[in-house]
């Protein structure tokens, strides 16, 4: 989006923040409005200037925060399970790369193996992206994640990373590879 902005204006993003903040304008449809109105902005590129200025998309915050924030508000007895599968699967490879989102956290190498997700206060979904695995009692269908991933494992506390569980993990890892 920063690129077609560019050169879809001549301008930086930077320069466009800075247009906004030189209006003080605060409010996510004011910023739209006045892109639109004034400079000629489609719906798509007034929309990424508004959130980038006001700090709103998942790109702005910092990984840390990301994760602080899933893991808070009744949240925060789960991120023991959280911080123990980050452990496990960084143990498979330096390649790993951790991918903090809005609302879960992705873990790649060339294509994203597992998602974890604190989906309630009393759970977390793990999704993992498996080539061709039936599903099973534990390893269910991947629900709530779509295409995202092929399959989904809940867990409510941090002793249900097991063997099994692990396996799972890297054989997800190894078919991302």
């Amino acid at each position: 989006m920063e690129k077609g902005l560019l050169e879809k204006t001549g301008k930086t993003l930077e320069h466009w923040i800075s247009i906004v903040k030189k209006n003080k304008l605060e409010k996510h449809k004011a910023i739209l409005d006045f892109l639109k109105k004034e400079h000629g902005f489609t719906h798509g590129y007034a929309n990424f200037v508004s959130l980038k200025a006001r700090e709103a998309d998942a790109g702005s915050a910092k990984p840390e925060d990301l994760v602080k924030t899933q893991y808070s508000k009744g949240k925060e007895h789960l991120k023991p399970i959280y911080d123990q599968l980050v452990s496990v699967i960084q143990s498979f490879g330096k390649d790993v790369e951790i991918a903090p989102k809005k609302t879960s956290v992705s873990m790649r190498v060339k294509r994203q193996f597992a998602l974890i997700k604190p989906a309630t206060k009393t759970r977390i979904d793990l999704g993992l992206k498996f080539n061709d695995k039936p599903v099973g009692d534990r390893l269910m269908d991947s629900g709530p994640f779509g295409t995202m991933c092929t399959h989904r494992v809940i867990l409510t506390e941090a002793s249900e990373i097991d063997e099994e569980l692990v396996a799972w993990l890297r054989e997800a890892y190894e078919q991302a590879r």
